[in-house]
């Protein structure tokens, strides 16, 4: 049988519930505007709180309804000892209204405020309707409510929040002072994580505290929500390695090692720690976001991003040996692998085969070529070839070498007279050959084959211009053109 004197427990989301303006963090902005609003007595009559999840809008309207109808002055308020301020903290004040706009969307809910805003207040100085989520109105619940919010009674305030401000009509937002509350820092919430843990005797290591902060990815509420959660099988002492083992995850640690073996092309080994993790517990969809985030931290890495509250963990923490295997390149296509992963699992016949692909794809990642290296490469070959033409069709005028160097390795390379690329030479001579090829059995068929057309660039019935036909490099250039992706400089 439950003992009724046994204290209820209280989530701390609750518990540390924003009580005056200096008490809500990370929204400055937010609390100077208010503070003077109050201060000049400059109330409007409607207001408009958006922003992303527990970031502190229902808390700022309790709050601004507690300072409009405090019995002190405008200046000091909410003080939080008067009649009002304590009635309206409990929610037995008949001045303040709160109303779920989810669950009273219709066009009769808004009657009935239509109504109720003709009766004054009864105590205080100010009747206040909060109205949570309201970007779940209907749009006729919307128009009714317009001619209310523009012109109301002068005792009466109106305080909407949203997490979907583009769904709220312009109408609305007209009439309406907007406040745009945002993320709250990781650094903050981590100030006020252990400050938590000062208070209530809690020893928690701050590696773990900032996996907590980092978690919560900016939400104040979420992350009191995992603290509940970690405290709950950690008890008084929070490490991150039973965090870890807890919550199944992988760990930076052995991140690095699998990311280390796909590095040096191990695929086996690569295989066997995934298995490994797979069988520690670890869910193959938080690999996958871990994955995605870690090669996201090395690409900002090799940029010259190295703050810790972006990365999340310290620089030293990272694999020295991935971050020189991988440059920018292959960072960037590491990471699309795993966004395309993460997108695949949730229609794939296994999740299991999908991440396995991954890796596979991620173990012979540095033999990748991006698009536009096949470009400029390509671009590379067609100058050597136009550079060794020019040469052979008058070695003694520079001005016949080609103007547009690529800007790859061959860019800066000068050949002599007597120097013949090997590559450059075996390409011409199959071409050569192709097109010897090509010209005799269109004698002997009268039909020629379909791709000579493409490295002569001569249509039926057509002529090749002299200078076309004078210039050695043009079945390169024709050849060159037909191939997806490149750009041939004229």
């Amino acid at each position: 049988m439950t003992d009724l004197a046994t204290p209820v427990f209280e989530a701390t989301a609750t518990k540390r519930r924003p009580k005056t303006f200096d008490e809500l963090a990370g929204q400055e902005f937010v609390v100077s505007t208010l503070k003077n609003s109050l201060q000049s007595g400059k109330i409007a009559h409607a207001y408009l709180f958006s922003g992303p999840r527990g970031c502190g809008k229902t808390s700022a309207a309790r709050i601004l309804a507690r300072s409009v109808n405090c019995e002190k002055s405008l200046e000091e308020a909410p003080c939080g000892i008067c009649d009002n301020c304590k009635s309206l903290g409990q929610g037995a004040s008949m001045d303040l209204i709160e109303i779920d706009g989810a669950s009273n969307r219709g066009i009769d809910d808004v009657r009935k405020i239509k109504d109720e805003v003709l009766f004054p207040p009864q105590t205080g100085r100010y009747k206040v309707y909060i109205i949570d989520e309201v970007h779940m109105l209907s749009k006729d619940a919307f128009n009714a409510l317009l001619k209310t919010i523009e012109e109301p009674p002068p005792y009466v305030v109106f305080i909407f929040a949203t997490t979907e401000i583009h769904k709220v009509p312009a109408t609305i937002k007209s009439r309406c002072q907007q406040f745009n509350f945002r993320l709250i820092s990781i650094e903050i919430i981590l100030e006020i994580l252990k400050k938590i843990c000062d208070e209530n005797g809690i020893n928690a290591e701050e590696s773990a505290l900032f996996w907590i902060a980092k978690e919560s990815t900016g939400s104040l509420r979420d992350a009191f929500t995992l603290f509940d959660q970690v405290v709950s099988f950690c008890g008084d002492n929070i490490r991150e390695e039973q965090i870890r083992q807890k919550l199944g995850l992988a760990g930076l640690e052995k991140i690095n090692f699998l990311a280390e073996a796909c590095a040096a092309n191990d695929t086996s080994a690569a295989f066997s720690q995934v298995d490994a993790l797979l069988e520690s517990g670890a869910a193959i969809e938080q690999l996958v976001i871990d994955l995605a985030g870690y090669f996201r931290n090395m690409l900002l890495l090799k940029n010259g991003i190295s703050r810790e509250s972006i990365l999340g963990y310290r620089v030293d923490q990272f694999s020295v040996k991935v971050l020189e295997t991988f440059d920018s390149i292959r960072l960037e296509q590491a990471l699309e692998i795993f966004l395309t992963c993460y997108r695949d699992i949730r229609y794939s016949v296994s999740p299991r085969f999908e991440f396995e692909t991954a890796i596979s794809k991620l173990a012979w990642l540095n033999q990748w070529v991006s698009p536009q290296e096949l470009k400029t490469a390509i671009e590379e070959a067609r100058y050597v070839l136009q550079a060794q033409g020019a040469t052979v069709v008058n070695n003694r005028n520079p001005d016949n070498m080609p103007a547009n160097k690529p800007s790859g390795n061959y860019a800066n390379r000068h050949y002599s007279q007597s120097e013949k690329p090997s590559l450059s030479g075996e390409f011409r001579k199959m071409l050569a050959e192709k097109n010897k090829q090509a010209t005799q059995e269109a004698e002997e068929n009268d039909d020629a084959p379909a791709w000579s057309g493409h490295i002569n660039n001569v249509q039926d019935n057509e002529q090749a211009p002299p200078e076309v036909a004078a210039s050695e490099t043009a079945p390169v250039d024709r050849l060159l053109k037909i191939i997806p992706g490149t750009v041939i400089n004229q």
